[in-house]
């Protein structure tokens, strides 16, 4: 498996930049060198319906300078996915691990991280998925809807995209970090009027995870899609969401969720995870220690907050 980069020499680059009015001298290490001469090889890594993994696939097919290839489909769930159906219908090879499966012949009936021997089982099967991938030599992978946490991020950089604007803080925690309807839930409890998806660059994982979930740097955001209250107003759903005893929820809360979530995926994930995935791919990200960088064409590394990807091009937020 091919990580994409040489060393870190060959990570590190320095340029002069104007920085709030100073002359700032940045040394940065790019997120992903590249590939001399080839696009990078991309693996998507997918578990439900794959409709991310078919944005990227579209806008490959769609863009004759894209600086990736999707080389392969991972999926975790071969049996309820659309994996199958979506690498025979674009001709793409696939990789199957069944992760229920895989825990099931270890006697175990669920796959949470909730006990040692749950997460033994899943450093097992993350060995097994590396070794099933190997022979396809991937630069880099995308988790496009990518269920359970894995470590192949500690092998090759892995992109991730996530229902919420990650850029959101409050004394240093990320305010729209979590798992599946949850950002989207929490924004709207909020009040936001608006949400985001995000792009960022996944890290590797300890124990549960919980400290590491959504922590990478935030490459890119979607425009802002607009909240939908389907006639509730926030006061009514947070007392829905007041009422929750134990999962799973058939409420207000999660149908007004689940239907934002929808909008969200289609003119968010969409949009933004291909072309960060092609920025990416193209050399684009670095970090200066804690601070994200960009390079356009022409201008060197500037300092960012994120990049905002659009109908129109990209934009730098700082």
């Amino acid at each position: 498996m091919s990580g994409g980069a040489g060393g870190s020499a060959a990570r590190i680059q320095t340029c002069v930049h104007t920085v709030f009015g100073h002359r700032a001298f940045l040394m940065i290490r790019n997120l992903f060198p590249g590939v001399a001469k080839r696009p990078a090889r991309a693996a998507l890594f997918m578990s439900g319906s794959g409709t991310n993994a078919e944005a990227l696939l579209r806008y490959h097919a769609g863009n004759s300078g894209c600086s990736f290839i999707p080389a392969l489909i991972v999926t975790d769930a071969p049996e309820s996915g659309r994996a199958r159906e979506i690498a025979a219908t674009w001709k793409i090879p696939l990789a199957e691990l069944d992760i229920r499966a895989f825990y099931a012949e270890r006697g175990e009936t669920a796959i949470a991280l909730t006990s040692e021997r749950r997460r033994a089982i899943r450093a097992e099967w993350t060995d097994a998925l590396r070794r099933l991938i190997a022979p396809w030599k991937i630069d880099f992978g995308v988790l496009a809807g990518f269920v359970p946490l894995c470590n192949i991020a500690a092998d090759i950089p892995c992109l991730n995209v996530h229902p919420g604007d990650l850029t959101l803080e409050s004394g240093g925690r990320r305010l729209l970090a979590g798992l599946h309807f949850r950002p989207v839930e929490t924004a709207i409890l909020a009040g936001h009027p608006a949400l985001r998806s995000s792009v960022i660059l996944a890290q590797p994982f300890r124990g549960s995870g919980e400290a590491e979930m959504d922590s990478g740097p935030v490459l890119g955001v979607s425009v802002p899609v607009p909240v939908e209250l389907d006639g509730e107003s926030v006061a009514s759903l947070a007392a829905a969401d007041a009422a929750r005893v134990r999962a799973p929820y058939r409420d207000r809360l999660r149908e007004v969720a689940e239907a934002n979530l929808e909008r969200l995926k289609l003119r968010g994930d969409h949009a933004v995870l291909p072309r960060a995935a092609d920025d990416f791919a193209a050399g684009r990200f670095g970090l200066d220690g804690g601070q994200l960088c960009f390079r356009e064409d022409g201008y060197g590394w500037t300092p960012v907050r994120t990049v905002e990807y659009g109908p129109h091009g990209r934009r730098l937020l700082s």
